[in-house]
């Protein structure tokens, strides 16, 4: 991991990683294969087989900036992937924090950083930068060695002969679509080496006699925008990002294929794993074990709704403040800090997200149940204004010295006079 001011990301090619034994070290490579090859080697040299394990394997991608191994350079390169319906989303139909976020593919997807056109090709066309721009793209680049700046090149060449050719006479419709086919080639081919990984890990399990006695789950930190609503990134509540991804085998107690809608949320997790070990969990702890509907007991699963609560505003990306209740068909959502605004989703009506109904009097008592129910979940979880002022006065201080990642002190003082309107 390398953490500093401007460059708060590891590495694709050629990590830095602390050690245990020894230190930083740099390790030449991809760096989804070295975690799996690292992984692996612990596995074999380091785990007591006459004892239970638990192995968090964990990867860089597919975080920002996307850039994909040298073997998937050129074929995904050359692909091209279906539009989502709400990749022109005018976000007319909600509160402002839609429009105000800072996550377009087309207005903050940076042109070298993320979708790879030279910055050479840039000056020559007079793009002009987003953002950290060409930094991003010299920070991964000069990791390069010699042969892995050249395969780069190469695959790209194609790309920035493209936009050479189409860059004066495309139209903003035109630029979302072409840095949207960027954006899916470069995240889908990051993307490969992962599922390639994880195969090598399982095959390892498998081939060592460790399926049958192992809880696998595979699971991310939040979903993530292809597009939908015309964005990259993730942070809002709103379902490609708040839905999570979770597959879980459980030989012999999990049927396989079997699938569930149930409402369930990472911070199960550890109770899971108690539970499944025969060891009660500490009082305190807020999630619920997931054995019932492991074991296909779905009856016994209570949880009706989820509670969801986004702090990092401002930052990079500028998405708004707010807490969530989320419930099978309904979603109410409170932007807070720079607007006091309300939304109300449908989900069974509106399944794009694209229509609030908050002031719609059809939903007034529906509205006024999901109100109560989001106050009973801010008190299960102990949550509250007082908490939420904390936390903005800290945040706050903190952007205003220049310590946030993506907002310049000017921006915290355009913020700090909306707010004194």
């Amino acid at each position: 991991m390398i953490n500093s001011r401007y460059y708060p990301i590891s590495a694709y090619y050629n990590p830095e990683f602390i050690t245990r034994n020894e230190g930083k070290i740099k390790v030449e490579g991809y760096v989804t294969d070295i975690i799996t090859d690292m992984t692996l080697d612990w596995l074999q040299k380091e785990r007591k087989p006459d004892q239970p394990f638990m192995l968090m394997y964990l990867h860089k991608a597919p975080h920002r900036s996307w850039l994909m191994a040298e073997r998937h350079l050129n074929e995904f390169t050359n692909k091209k992937f279906p539009e989502p319906e709400t990749l022109f989303d005018d976000y007319s139909g909600r509160t402002s924090p839609a429009a105000e976020a800072e996550m377009s593919i087309l207005h903050h997807m940076s042109w070298s950083g993320d979708n790879k056109v030279f910055p050479e090709v840039m000056d020559e066309l007079g793009i002009p930068e987003i953002g950290y721009d060409k930094l991003r793209y010299a920070y991964e680049n000069k990791r390069f060695t010699p042969s892995q700046a050249e395969n780069f090149r190469k695959a790209y060449a194609k790309i920035n002969e493209d936009i050479k050719a189409n860059y004066a006479g495309m139209t903003d419709k035109d630029k979302m679509r072409w840095k949207y086919q960027r954006y899916l080639q470069d995240y889908l081919g990051t993307i490969k080496a992962v599922d390639e990984n994880v195969g090598r890990l399982l095959n390892y399990l498998e081939t060592n006699n460790l399926m049958k006695n192992t809880i696998i789950v595979y699971t991310s930190d939040q979903g993530f925008y292809l597009g939908e609503h015309g964005w990259f990134d993730k942070r809002f509540v709103y379902d490609q990002s708040f839905k999570t991804p979770l597959l879980i085998a459980w030989p012999g107690k999990t049927k396989p294929g079997s699938r569930s809608d149930a409402l369930v949320q990472n911070l199960d997790f550890a109770q899971t794993f108690l539970d499944a070990a025969g060891v009660s969990a500490p009082a305190d702890m807020q999630g619920e074990s997931l054995v019932p509907l492991l074991k296909g007991e779905n009856q016994k699963w209570k949880r009706e709704a989820v509670y969801y609560h986004y702090y990092e505003y401002p930052a990079e990306h500028m998405v708004n403040r707010h807490y969530a209740i989320v419930t099978a068909n309904y979603k109410l959502i409170h932007y807070y800090y720079v607007e006091d605004q309300w939304e109300l989703i449908d989900r069974k009506k509106d399944p794009q997200e694209l229509k609030n109904v908050y002031n719609d009097p059809a939903y007034a008592k529906i509205k006024k149940e999901l109100h109560a129910q989001l106050e009973q979940l801010r008190k299960q979880y102990r949550d509250s204004d007082q908490l939420s002022q904390g936390f903005v006065d800290k945040f706050m201080d903190d952007a205003s010295q220049g310590k946030v990642f993506g907002v310049s002190k000017e921006k915290v003082e355009q913020i700090k006079a909306r707010r004194a309107k």
